[in-house]
């Protein structure tokens, strides 16, 4: 016989499991591991849950030592999006390159070495690959993020990049659905909205993600964007339209889904993220991601209320709660049965110094296969002696965050000593001559076609110097400047060496 008792324990055990919340720190704090005992299924880390590889070790460890089938999530694309090298930058390129490339065995490749990277290190869910085809070069949160803009490029990469990740035992998750690529707004700050006919969303968008279901991937992230021609009244995260109608449905997909971050201002500002989140889960979402930047046991608390509370008004069925637990659990369980599958045959050393550990030499190789050079009419040398590296640095988007170092400057200093660099984040150029004095310009920008400051500066430094050097580590769709144009198609740290090897000859 169920008691009222048991039933209370069962809801709330249930409510734990669909969350996969984030924490401070470098250490897991009492609450969380309190909570895993409790039911808490999933864990999300970021940048500011890693200090080196070892230490990562032995935190994903330590959440196990509480519950051995605990889920650790982690957003590590590579390239531009790194949560394993955030502090030096990341030893894989990015969807961009790996696109430009159009090799995808290459991408296989990358994604399995990246996920022997995390799985040495204890994770075993990537909040990646994103899917989205950046059909709008001005995105200001997707960009190289994607692909490409050619949604059959994008669908066979999204296919390799699912099956090379998950070859390592790590748990793939398509994002960010249904497509976030024709966005002019980032969901982290306010609504997107994407005015298209159904027919060109099942023709672009879904493309991609029809291809990750046909390849396997175990989960698929949902975003928080309004596209009216599937629901014009709900973001995809809170549309059963878009959930459980299309993507369970239509696309016949029966892994877990999980939210973007439910603390982002396309959801929280309207809904707030408990309703958000009761209204995801019904909707058909199998996993709560928040923790980006609310990182706290209260925010846990409240969202396993909200959802304990909706069930027993009868807003939440509860049957739908204890559906999505069972989805966490049961990929738990692929991931558990992963590592055991894995035992001894782990790689020694996976969790060694970045850019140093396995996959580094394929990640370097891929940056370089993804780089191109056009050359200038009137050709000069390669640099032979220190230049006078000037980085026009646009703003961050949340996603990517400002803490990661991007650029050639370091990588530049190495080869040529008595390299200087000087940040310029608006249109400087006196400044820039001044600084450079007779010493020939390296100009790195990143996107500097959603930039016109930037534009602008490339146009008057070319002008003034002509012999300048331009590195691209962002979209490459403005029209190359300089006697030398890098485009390395991302910002990672071996884009950076590819680049440097170019504009030295290397």
């Amino acid at each position: 016989m169920t008691t009222l008792v048991d039933r209370t324990d069962s809801l709330t055990r249930d409510a734990l499991a669909v969350l996969q919340p984030g924490f401070a720190g470098t250490t897991a704090p009492d609450w969380l591991l309190r909570r895993i005992g409790e039911g808490l299924s999933s864990v999300g880390l970021f940048g500011r849950n890693i200090a080196s590889p070892g230490q990562l070790a032995a935190l994903t460890a330590r959440l196990r030592a509480e519950r051995e089938d605990v889920l650790v999530a982690i957003d590590e694309e590579g390239g531009d999006v790194t949560r394993l090298e955030a502090r030096t930058g990341s030893s894989f390129p990015g969807n961009y390159a790996l696109g430009s490339v159009d090799d995808v065995e290459l991408t296989r490749a990358v994604a399995a070495a990246l996920g022997r990277r995390l799985a040495g290190c204890g994770v075993d869910l990537n909040w990646a690959p994103s899917a989205d085809v950046n059909s709008n070069p001005d995105n200001p949160v997707i960009g190289v993020r994607s692909f490409g803009a050619d949604p059959a490029l994008v669908a066979r990469h999204t296919a390799a990049y699912v099956r090379g990740l998950q070859s390592a035992g790590v748990a793939a998750c398509a994002k960010h659905f249904p497509g976030h690529g024709d966005t002019a707004v980032d969901s982290h700050h306010a609504l997107p909205r994407i005015d298209v006919e159904s027919a060109t969303l099942h023709s672009r968008e879904l493309r991609p993600f029809r291809a990750a279901v046909s390849a396997g991937s175990k989960s698929v992230m949902s975003a928080h964007i309004l596209l009216p021609a599937l629901d014009p009244d709900r973001p995809a995260t809170l549309s059963p339209r878009v959930l459980t109608g299309l993507l369970r449905q239509e696309l016949g997909y029966t892994g877990l889904i999980v939210t973007d971050g439910m603390e982002m201002r396309a959801v929280s500002a309207v809904y707030g993220i408990e309703r958000g989140s009761v209204l995801a889960i019904a909707a058909g979402a199998d996993a709560i991601c928040v923790g980006g930047g609310l990182t706290d046991e209260d925010t846990v608390l409240r969202l396993r209320d909200a959802l304990v509370a909706a069930v027993r008004r009868g807003e939440l069925p509860e049957e739908r709660l204890a559906d999505a637990a069972a989805r966490v659990r049961a990929l738990a369980d692929w991931t558990r049965g992963a590592r055991g599958a894995r035992g001894a045959a782990s790689e020694p050393g996976a969790a060694s110094q970045e850019g140093t550990a396995p996959g580094t030499e394929i990640g370097l190789a891929a940056a370089r296969r993804a780089v191109r050079v056009t050359v200038a009419e009137c050709r000069t040398e390669p640099l032979t002696t220190a230049p006078y590296v000037a980085a026009f640095t646009p703003v961050a988007n949340i996603a990517v965050g400002g803490e990661t170092p991007w650029g050639v400057a370091a990588e530049l200093a190495r080869r040529l000593p008595g390299t200087e660099t000087g940040s310029y984040p608006d249109a400087a150029v006196d400044d820039v001559l001044l600084a450079a004095g007779g010493r020939r310009i390296v100009a790195v920008v990143r996107d500097a076609h959603r930039h016109p400051w930037m534009s602008r500066s490339l146009d008057a430094l070319v002008a003034a110097r002509p012999d300048t050097i331009v590195v691209e580590m962002g979209l490459n769709t403005a029209p190359p400047r300089g006697s030398l144009h890098v485009a390395t198609y991302g910002a990672a740290r071996v884009c950076g060496i590819a680049a440097a090897e170019a504009v030295t000859g290397a």
